[in-house]
């Protein structure tokens, strides 16, 4: 009797091969990224979740109380939905640039590689485990939200708070999955989130809308593309933007696109990952 799971075929004597998806190990791999963050949930999720509220309570004490608004709408209802994907993004970031990372310097890298899962299999687990986190923290940062004074964030237009909320999410766990193929110890990840991801998101009209800046800052601000996760997720909430929203939900798409397909040309080849 042979023991051999069916959907295996063997080319090569000695060499397996899957012929179709590998749902058991792929939902291994996910569950198993999940269960690491979870166990440090106040670390990874409750943290996060409360700077994020800091941000709110610091920015609509010092600014917003003498009735300020922007857009049309108070201050305190506009930068709620940016901090909300802000706080998402990041915490995908920082969950996919951890995974292999870790594997690479404690030297169970071969954990991730020696398992008959495919390329697309190992970045869909890792890439799916990180946009879960980003959601657990947007869900805490917003019910919290619903009970703070002054603050309005009722969801408006639904698909674009999944597709921005999701997508944006995505494109910051494929972003962070590049980072932990090519870094080497933890300061080259924390680089790449200070000076990039960091500034980016700070730098995305969270705070602020881009009509106010001069035409110059208004440019840069556009080839900023958190810009755009910012802006049509806050759309979601209030149904005002100040950026071309289907564009920038095309601009997000197209960038997850080519992210996953370098993020699978380098997992693929082993670069940095196979000495």
């Amino acid at each position: 009797m042979n023991d051999q799971p069916s959907n295996w075929v063997r080319t090569d004597p000695g060499v397996p091969v899957i012929r179709n998806v590998n749902w058991g190990g792929l939902k291994t791999l996910y569950l198993k990224e999940v269960r690491r963050f979870f166990k440090v949930q106040l670390q990874t999720i409750w943290a996060p979740s409360i700077t994020t509220l800091l941000f709110l309570v610091i920015f609509t004490v010092a600014l917003g109380r003498a009735g300020r608004t922007v857009m049309g709408v108070s201050f305190a209802d506009f930068i709620a939905p940016g901090l909300i994907v802000m706080g998402m993004i990041q915490n995908a970031f920082a969950n996919s640039s951890f995974s292999l990372l870790v594997g690479k310097i404690q030297g169970n890298i071969v954990d991730y590689l020696m398992p008959p899962l495919s390329t697309g299999e190992l970045i869909v687990g890792l890439v799916g485990a990180s946009v879960t986190r980003a959601i657990l923290v947007g869900l805490a940062v917003w019910v919290v939200m619903l009970f703070y004074p002054g603050v309005h964030v009722t969801p408006h237009v639904g698909w674009a708070i999944l597709w921005f909320g999701v997508f944006g999410s995505m494109l910051l766990a494929f972003l962070g999955l590049l980072t932990s193929i090519w870094a080497e110890k933890f300061d080259h990840a924390a680089a790449v989130t200070n000076f990039v991801v960091a500034p980016l998101s700070l730098l995305s009209g969270t705070f602020y809308s881009i009509e106010s800046l001069a035409p110059s800052f208004q440019a840069v601000s556009h080839a900023n593309p958190f810009f755009y996760i910012i802006s049509g997720f806050r759309y979601g909430f209030l149904g005002v933007t100040d950026s071309p929203v289907h564009f920038g939900a095309m601009l997000i798409l197209g960038s997850n696109i080519v992210l996953w397909a370098l993020c699978y040309a380098l997992l693929r080849k082993g670069w940095k990952l196979k000495n």
